[in-house]
């Protein structure tokens, strides 16, 4: 099997995450400058734009993929996640928790789902 296709439709899906991520906290930080909201007041809908910008990019990269749509869309949502890491570890010092852990595994499964439905879609 000839992998090539992968890597690109992997690195669509990522910038498509971090596109949606990017604008996402933009409108939340005006929302939140805006209003007398904190960030720990709308910590729910912050992971749910999480999720739904990991779901968007494992259905870009499956749908660019064509083919076994799960692993694009996995492969995708774990390179989001090495960025996070790095970030988090390099940039901030932090280390992740069990919690983050859980809630990255999260987006693999996420970003997989979406992969695989993202392929299906775009198949018919």
């Amino acid at each position: 099997m000839n992998d090539r296709p992968f890597i690109p439709a992997v690195f669509s899906g990522l910038v498509v995450i971090m596109a949606g991520a990017i604008l996402a906290s933009l409108l939340l930080a005006s929302f939140l400058s805006l209003t007398s909201y904190t960030e720990h007041s709308i910590k729910w809908l912050i992971t749910f734009l999480a999720f739904f910008c990991l779901f968007i990019g494992g259905f870009v990269s499956g749908a660019k993929a064509k083919t076994k749509g799960w692993l694009a869309g996995g492969l995708t949502a774990i390179l989001f996640s090495l960025v996070a890491y790095l970030i988090s570890t390099l940039g901030y010092d932090v280390a992740f928790t069990s919690s983050q852990f859980m809630l990255h595994g999260g987006y693999l499964l996420t970003g997989a789902v979406g992969g695989m439905i993202g392929v299906n879609l775009m198949k018919s």
